[in-house]
């Protein structure tokens, strides 16, 4: 299972370890995913994604995962997330006609 946030996309940063000496290696720097369960309002149903915490936080700051995905652009997100978010589309759009 590949180490990239299904919502924002974060995945692996490289860098280095730097000794006293000043020497450098290589080293990975990974996102803090965590698997969580977040509640759709529109399909009324739980989804399990794994998410960074800092994509947890911002579907927290803007409202719910409904808006979140509402507001961002479909380049960022998995494949999963994509057909979540024209399945929500679908049913807000019905709910609205």
């Amino acid at each position: 299972m590949s180490r990239i946030c299904e919502l924002t996309g974060r995945s692996r940063q490289v860098g280095h370890n730097v000794s006293h000496a000043n020497n450098k290696t290589k080293r990975v720097f990974l996102p803090n995913l965590q698997n969580v369960t977040l509640i759709s309002d529109t399909l009324e149903r739980g989804v399990k994604l794994r998410v960074s915490t800092h994509g947890l936080r911002s579907v927290e700051h803007v409202g719910g995962l409904d808006n979140w995905l509402m507001k961002t652009s479909d380049e960022k997100l998995s494949l999963r997330v994509r057909r979540l978010k024209r399945e929500i589309a679908k049913k807000t759009a019905a709910k609205a006609a």
